[in-house]
């Protein structure tokens, strides 16, 4: 087993943190959202490395085979872990991709510790900047529904897991983007993780505001968003991470859900490749984007 010692816990123990790579060349770091694990990448890491990409992927602490806490789930913990692997592995021109919950640790991180050996930011469906409504954040999702889904977690974990998993990939009564199979893949990655982690986690991702973070990106960004997200709004999230980082590369996939690392897997994969080895001409800027919408 591949393993990265994080700082220890509250009783002294350190985190383990498993991890994979695969290829050579260019490091890149993917971080996988809640509540999955880094298995979550299979389609990516199954297609980059063949473009000289040295592609790693961690589980969370509470997630996968890393080291399950009872506490410290919080986004200043995350990032340190973040930071322990980039650090343990001594990388350098690093491009961090975050899915969901995953893009909070690389805003995290960069607020935290910048961009000294950051060379790219990939934010997909992620939970930035602030998905929690306020005062200062009307568009944000309410409190109860985030309150709702822990209660369902506490009552019954793999019943929540199984109806959350058709709405994270867009599955319906007409559409159906994903085999029966896929969603049982996706059932046993949510169970092989901490009850208490996955909970805790709810509250980190929902209520911790990155607005600050985010405007500390100064390397070059990919945002990319479903426009028919459930999960994680798009007006909530992209598009306010777009405004955020006006010289990002921000792109919306038409009828896309959250999931979109299967569901939109080949255009995905293009896109990353793309932008990491620097071969940007399919993919538009946000202003060419926002003409683009314009015309709808």
């Amino acid at each position: 087993m591949s393993i990265v010692k994080s700082s220890p816990d509250a009783s002294g123990n350190p985190v383990k943190l498993f991890f994979q790579e695969y290829g050579t060349g260019k490091p890149v770091i993917f971080i996988h959202g809640w509540p999955l694990n880094h298995e979550m990448w299979e389609y990516q890491l199954m297609e980059l490395p063949k473009y000289n990409l040295r592609c790693i992927a961690y589980d969370r602490r509470g997630f996968g085979k890393s080291s399950r806490q009872w506490e410290k789930y919080d986004y200043d913990t995350l990032a340190e872990d973040l930071k322990a692997v980039i650090d343990t592995l001594n990388l350098e021109d690093v491009t961090l991709v975050g899915f969901s919950m995953g893009g909070g640790e690389i805003a995290r991180y960069i607020g935290n510790y910048g961009t000294d050996r950051i060379s790219k930011v990939v934010l997909i469906s992620a939970v930035t900047p602030y998905m929690l409504k306020t005062e200062d954040n009307p568009e944000g999702v309410d409190k109860k529904n985030f309150d709702e889904m822990v209660e369902k977690l506490k009552a019954d974990r793999p019943a929540f897991l199984a109806g959350f998993a058709k709405k994270f990939y867009g599955v319906n009564m007409i559409t159906h983007p994903v085999s029966q199979e896929i969603l049982d893949w996706n059932q046993a990655q949510c169970l092989n993780s901490s009850a208490k982690a996955t909970i805790d986690c709810v509250r980190s991702f929902s209520a911790t505001d990155f607005r600050e973070d985010v405007t500390k990106i100064d390397v070059p960004t990919l945002i990319i968003h479903g426009d028919e997200d459930k999960t994680v709004p798009i007006a909530v999230s992209g598009d306010k991470t777009a405004a955020l980082l006006p010289h990002a590369t921000y792109l919306r996939y038409d009828n896309a859900p959250h999931g979109l690392f299967i569901t939109e897997r080949e255009k995905l994969n293009t896109d990353l490749i793309n932008f990491i080895n620097g071969q940007g001409s399919s993919i538009r800027t946000t202003q060419e984007q926002e003409q683009s919408y314009r015309t709808l």
